[in-house]
């Protein structure tokens, strides 16, 4: 069962922290603030097993009194569990006490790579949303009136708004847009390219490849439109949305587990990408 449930109802780590009297948090208590002495050292674990927030604060609480041990923190998302202790304790010394709580440790020493991978994907969606709401406004405040005039009942407005689209002044503006929307792209979507770059290198076209490809024509379509004479609509407003759709879907709904596993060109050396914040 989950956590290796203890014959008396509870769990292995229920009944460690029932032994040593440490209380169960309360849903209100905030982070534990540990003084990590300067000579410590700091080892992550890939865990499975923790598995709600109750039991990630209970088991930094558990590890906490442990001798030896000055800071612990545990990540119940992405399944990681860090901890700070004297010299003296081995890594292996540390496995053995979170495996004895039930918990199941992954062997090698990826969980820091996990960690980091978690925090990239975090950062990725905060590019995402951040830079489409950045081309968005300029789109709402001066593109969209201009594009669809009947919903606008102030003509002279209109009329001032498209005066600035037809100077120099648009230059500017659509560099901006441009470089927003480009780097939005790149930052939040960069997992998707590589791996879309692999599939077509490997000769295979997938979903995947599909909307990155999209995506590229719909910019380089935007950046011809906007920098020469080809003429046409600008879309860097179709770039952001479908950056900042794409991102929301992978962060939050996708499953990373079944598309690498259905994905046979899958490089397992390249960056692993966390589907939620700290997720996996």
């Amino acid at each position: 069962m989950h956590g290796h449930e203890h014959r008396d109802g509870g769990t292995r780590l229920d009944v460690a922290a029932r032994e040593r009297g440490i209380d169960p948090p309360e849903p209100g208590d905030g982070p534990r603030v540990s003084r990590v002495p300067e000579d410590h050292v700091t080892d992550t674990f890939d865990v499975d097993g923790i598995g709600t927030r109750r039991r990630e604060a209970l088991l930094e609480a558990v590890l906490l009194d442990r001798e030896g041990v000055s800071g612990a923190s545990a990540t119940e998302r992405n399944g990681t569990v860090g901890i700070h202790h004297d010299p003296e304790t081995t890594r292996d010394d540390l496995r053995a006490t979170l495996e004895g709580y039930g918990l199941i440790v992954a062997p090698g020493d990826d969980a820091f790579a996990s960690r980091r991978a978690a925090q990239f994907d975090s950062a990725r969606v905060a590019v995402a949303v951040l830079f489409g709401l950045m081309v968005a406004v300029p789109y709402v405040g001066v593109l969209y009136p201009t594009r669809v005039e009947w919903l606008f009942y102030d003509p002279v407005t209109v009329a001032y708004l498209q005066s600035i689209l037809d100077s120099r002044v648009a230059t500017h503006f659509f560099v901006n847009l441009a470089a927003l929307s480009g780097v939005a792209f790149l930052v939040a979507c960069g997992p998707a390219l590589r791996r879309s770059v692999a599939a077509i290198t490997a000769g295979r076209v997938t979903a995947e490849s599909a909307f990155v490809g999209g995506v590229l024509a719909v910019y380089a379509y935007s950046t011809l439109a906007a920098f020469t004479a080809f003429g046409g609509a600008v879309h860097y407003d179709l770039v952001a949305y479908a950056v900042v759709g794409a991102t929301a879907w992978t962060h939050f709904v996708a499953d990373p587990a079944a598309d690498e596993a259905d994905d046979p060109i899958a490089d397992a050396d390249e960056e692993p990408i966390a589907m939620t914040d700290g997720g996996r």
